[in-house]
């Protein structure tokens, strides 16, 4: 399974002047040079985020794309194969990546970081013969720290997704179906064989007799 990785780099700037580097994939000895942002701290304390991606970014399918200023990494996206714990491992599809996380630091989400990431992430082709998914949960997302409801939140990820050509797939996933703002959004790659979406659509469904 050819995993193309293509670094891709580009550059904002900041209202107080500073640019704002995003590039990708990162490996993992730039990523070991680098320090994570204190508010970085959704899924992990920034600390054992920062192991984490390092760890991804040596994986074979791994990739980690970053927003970072000077070397203070300041959001990030992850990609990799499913949890050998979620269904979707099951399969064991070479051509099946997760879009894993996405985080941004507080102070600067509203450079639009996130979607640039994602972006970045799919340029030049990279992902065209992958199945690209992700599991969107609301306990993940900061509804706190943004005061939005579920659903206005869920709106902002359904179109940050949307913004790679990503769309929302019906599954019997017992996570998934346990809140009805939570979601499974899929991207299928150009060059995807038939045989590897009929796949998916089976590990999607396993009681298919209530669909």
């Amino acid at each position: 399974m050819e995993h193309r990785k293509m670094y891709q780099r580009q550059q904002i700037e900041l209202q107080d002047g500073r640019i704002c580097i995003i590039e990708g994939p990162v490996p993992p000895e730039s990523l070991q040079t680098l320090a994570m942002h204190a508010d970085l701290d959704a899924f992990r304390r920034p600390k054992d985020q920062h192991e984490a991606l390092v760890e991804i970014a040596g994986l074979e399918e791994g990739r980690i794309i970053l927003a970072r200023v000077d070397e203070l990494i300041v959001g990030y996206v992850t990609f990799h194969y499913p949890d050998e714990l979620e269904r979707w491992y099951e399969a064991g599809m070479p051509d099946l990546v997760e879009l894993g996380a996405i985080e941004v630091a507080d102070q600067y989400r509203s450079y639009g970081l996130g979607k640039k990431m994602i972006q970045l992430a799919f340029a030049d082709g990279q992902l065209e013969n992958m199945i690209v998914f992700t599991t969107e949960y609301y306990w993940h997302w900061d509804l706190e720290g943004t005061k939005l409801s579920v659903w206005e939140y869920r709106g902002i990820m359904e179109k940050l997704m949307k913004s790679v050509g990503m769309v929302w797939y019906a599954t019997d996933d017992p996570e998934i179906c346990s809140h009805p703002a939570n979601c499974l959004m899929v991207r299928i790659g150009k060059e995807v064989p038939q045989e590897s979406e009929e796949q998916f659509d089976r590990i999607r469904f396993r009681q298919r007799f209530m669909y």
